[in-house]
C-alpha cells in the first residue's frame, strides 16, 4: 500500500461513517472467497522478481553442471529373426503347435535365463570390470559372477517387434559404445551357440547312437555267419532247407511202405500156414490139384457105377479102386508140396519182414540225423538272415541318419548385428535441462510465494484489504510525486 501520509484525509463524523447495504454485502462476498486472487499474485511476483531470476538461474545453471558431469550411457542394438517352422532335422519340418507368441516369449526368457548371461560375462570376462563389480561385497553371500550377472541383466533390453513380428531386438547398454555393442552381439551369439546345440545335439547324439548300433549290428552278422561257415565245414551239410532231405524221406517212406506190406503177406502166410492145406488160395489156385480132384470124383463116379452093376469083385472095380488110390496119393502129394511152400513162404516172409524193419529203423534213424543237423544249420542260417536283413535295413537308414544330422537347418538368425552407438542415449540433455529449467522455475515461485504467505505477510493491493480484512476499497490512488525541495 501506498504511504498514508501521501493518501488525502476526507472530514467526515463517525456517526456518518457506514458501509452501505450493496458495499456490505461485496464486502462479505470477498471475505468468502478462498485463496489468492491472480492480483495478488502478480503483486507478489512483481516484489520478488530479481529473487525469483536469481533462484530459476541458480538452479538450472546447478542442473546444467550436474548434466555436464553425468556418466554417459550408450545402447546398441542386435536384431535376430525368429523362425517359426521346427527345424529338428530328424523331424518333419512344420509349424509349432503351441502359439507362436508363446514359442517367441520363451525365446525371449532363454536369452535372460543364467545359461546364456553366465556365459556372456565369463566370455567378456565382466568380473574384471568396476562399473559391473562396484558394491560387491565377498562376504555377502553369493559369488560375484552372479552379481555381475544381474547387474549385466539391469542394462540389458530384450523385447519383440511390434505387431507381433518375427523380430527380436537385444539392446544392451554401456559406459562405453564398443562395449555396448560388444554385449548384444555376445548375447545373441551365445544363445545362438546354445539353440544349435538344443536343435543339433540330439541329431548328433543320434547318428552317434545309430553308428554304435550299426556297427553292433554288423558284428552280430559276422558271428552268425562263422557259425554257418563252422557248421558247414563240421557237418557237410551244404543245403539245410527240406527240399535237400526229399530223397532220404522218399526211401524212408517207400521202406515203410513195403514194411507194411512184408507184414501183410507174412500175417497172410500164418493163416495159410495155420488152416486147412485144401483150402488155400495156392491149393485152389492149382490147376494139376483142380485136375486131380476132377478125376478123382469122376472116377468115383464111375466106381459106384461099376459096384452096382458088376459087384466089388469084378476086375475093373479093383482096377477102378487102383486108380483112385493112385489118384489120390498124387493129390495128396500135391497138397503136401503146397503146405511145404507155404511153410517157405512164412518163414521167408518172415525174414523179409525183419529185414525191412531194421532198414526202416536204420533209415528212420539216419532221417532223423539228418533232420537235427538241418534243424541246427536252419537255426544258423535263420540267425544269420535275421541279422542281414536287420543290418541291411539299419544300413539303409544310415545315410539318411547321416544326411540329416549333417544339415544346419536353425530357428533363430542374425538380421543386424550392434555396431558402437555414435551418441550417448543417457543423460537426455535437453529433456534434463528442460526438466532442470521447470525444477528452477518451480523452486523460483514457490520460494518466495512460500516466503510471503508463512513467513512475511504484506499488504501489497486492494485485494489484501478486501479478502485479508474484510474492508472495502472505496479508491485507489496512484503514487503521489512530490516537487524536489529547494535549498
Amino acid at each position: 500500500m501506498r504511504s498514508p501520509k501521501n493518501l488525502p484525509l476526507l472530514s467526515v463524523d463517525r456517526a456518518d461513517v457506514g458501509a452501505p447495504a450493496p458495499i456490505a454485502q461485496f464486502v462479505a462476498g470477498d471475505a468468502s472467497s478462498p485463496g489468492l486472487s491472480l492480483t495478488q499474485i502478480l503483486i507478489i511476483a512483481r516484489a520478488y522478481l530479481y529473487q525469483i531470476i536469481a533462484i530459476v538461474l541458480t538452479v538450472t545453471l546447478l542442473a546444467a553442471g550436474i548434466i555436464k558431469f553425468m556418466p554417459k550411457t550408450y545402447a546398441s542394438k542386435a536384431t535376430l529373426m525368429v523362425n517359426y517352422e521346427s527345424n529338428d532335422p530328424a523331424e518333419a519340418r512344420g509349424i509349432p503347435t503351441g502359439p507362436v507368441a508363446t514359442y517367441i516369449s520363451t525365446e525371449m526368457e532363454l536369452m535372460q535365463s543364467n545359461e546364456v548371461l553366465l556365459p556372456v560375462v565369463d566370455k567378456l570376462n565382466l568380473t574384471k570390470d568396476d562399473y559391473y563389480t562396484e558394491g560387491y561385497r565377498a562376504g555377502g553371500g553369493g559369488n560375484i559372477r552372479d552379481w555381475v550377472k544381474d547387474v549385466l541383466a539391469k542394462d540389458l533390453d530384450i523385447e519383440q517387434g511390434r505387431f507381433g513380428s518375427q523380430l527380436i531386438y537385444i539392446t544392451a547398454q554401456a559406459r562405453n559404445a564398443a562395449l555396448a555393442a560388444l554385449i548384444a552381439n555376445t548375447v545373441a551369439e551365445t544363445y545362438l551357440d546354445q539353440q544349435r546345440q538344443r536343435v543339433f545335439g540330439p541329431a548328433g547324439e543320434r547318428a552317434r547312437n545309430y553308428s554304435q548300433e550299426l556297427a553292433e549290428l554288423k558284428q552280430k552278422v559276422s558271428v552268425a555267419q562263422e557259425q554257418v561257415t563252422a557248421f558247414r565245414q563240421r557237418t557237410g551239410v551244404t543245403d539245410s532247407s527240406a527240399q535237400a532231405n526229399n530223397v532220404e524221406a522218399d526211401l524212408l517212406t517207400s521202406l515203410e511202405q513195403r514194411y507194411q506190406e512184408a507184414q501183410n503177406r507174412r500175417r497172410s502166410a500164418e493163416v495159410a500156414a495155420g488152416g486147412n492145406q485144401n483150402a488155400t488160395s495156392a491149393v485152389l489156385g492149382s490147376q494139376l490139384i483142380q485136375n486131380l480132384k476132377t478125376q478123382l470124383d469122376d472116377q468115383n463116379k464111375q466106381l459106384a457105377q461099376m459096384k452096382s452093376t458088376m459087384g466089388p469083385a469084378h476086375p475093373k472095380v479093383i482096377e477102378m479102386e487102383n486108380q483112385i488110390a493112385t489118384t489120390r496119393r498124387s493129390l495128396a502129394e500135391e497138397v503136401a508140396t503146397y503146405s511145404s511152400s507155404a511153410s517157405d513162404e512164412l518163414t521167408a516172409d518172415r525174414q523179409l519182414e525183419q529185414k525191412l524193419a531194421a532198414a526202416v529203423a536204420e533209415q528212420r534213424a539216419k532221417v532223423l540225423a539228418v533232420r537235427k543237423l538241418q534243424d541246427e544249420g536252419t537255426k544258423y542260417v535263420l540267425e544269420l538272415e535275421s541279422a542281414q536283413s536287420v543290418y541291411k535295413r539299419a544300413l539303409d537308414g544310415y545315410d539318411q541318419i547321416m544326411f540329416t544330422s549333417g544339415e544346419r537347418y536353425t530357428n533363430v538368425n542374425f538380421v543386424s548385428r550392434a555396431v558402437p552407438a555414435l551418441k550417448p542415449t543417457k543423460p537426455n540433455k535437453p529433456k534434463l535441462m528442460l526438466m532442470g529449467v521447470l525444477a528452477g522455475l518451480i523452486i523460483g515461485l514457490g520460494a518466495p510465494f512460500a516466503y510471503e504467505l508463512l513467513v512475511n505477510r504484506r499488504v501489497r493491493c486492494r485485494d489484501d484489504y478486501e479478502r485479508a480484512f474484510g474492508l472495502p476499497v472505496l479508491i485507489e490512488f496512484d503514487a503521489i510525486e512530490f516537487a524536489p525541495r529547494s535549498t
